[in-house]
């Protein structure tokens, strides 16, 4: 009960500190594109780009999440997890300012999906994205093929995600301006968010054993 609490109190940072990563993720993202007109062609054949950047900041777009969505903390991390398992496995589609909020509402609907006993359903989840249930629906389905349908999370790699933005929040002070992702354990790229490597020995012996 304390842990969860003392959790819940954390929430809020841990929040700006994902927004802050995001938006430093696909503003990056953004200037590359600007020069090279082929990948931005193939990017906007995804679901999940828009027209058109969304007006909403990605810090208040993610307090909204956390607000209305009520799923639960580890949501968040396993979120993370998926997004940065996502932009690895596509790299045609990394992370911009054009699909950032929905790649974000639609790897926590995921997440909840997969981590929580309850969750609402995903007509609740488009309200809370600003998006129609017909294109959550259709965000959800890409976006599990995307991630080759690899949703679980080994409680080594959850407390990696998990102690890396940790770590950095405790390094941080307000106001988050100049927000570096580099830690001894992690390294950032353009594309994706950390390149930590996963035990992928787990996932492939419980695929097997599945198709089995």
């Amino acid at each position: 009960m304390v842990e969860e609490e003392s959790n819940s109190s954390m929430m809020p940072k841990l929040i700006t500190f994902l927004s802050s990563v995001l938006q430093r993720v696909a503003k990056s993202n953004d200037d590359l594109n600007d020069n090279n007109d082929s990948a931005t062609e193939t990017q906007k054949n995804s679901a999940f780009h828009g027209l058109t950047r969304p007006s909403i900041s990605l810090q208040s777009y993610l307090e909204r999440i956390f607000k209305y969505a009520n799923c639960s903390n580890s949501c968040f991390i396993v979120a993370y997890v998926y997004l940065d398992r996502f932009a690895q496995r596509q790299p045609l589609l990394p992370i911009n300012s054009y699909n950032v909020h929905r790649l974000l509402i639609t790897s926590v609907l995921v997440a909840a999906k997969f981590m929580d006993d309850l969750c609402y359903n995903n007509a609740f989840y488009a309200r809370v994205g600003g998006i129609s249930t017909r294109e959550i629906n259709f965000l959800e389905v890409d976006f599990l093929f995307g991630l080759g349908f690899h949703l679980n999370v080994t409680p080594n790699t959850f407390h990696t995600y998990s102690s890396c933005l940790q770590k950095e929040m405790l390094l941080l002070n307000p106001p988050l301006n100049n927000i570096s992702l580099l830690t001894p354990q992690t390294s950032l790229n353009n594309k994706t968010l950390l390149t930590f490597q996963e035990d992928e020995a787990s996932h492939h012996q419980n695929h097997q054993q599945v198709a089995a």
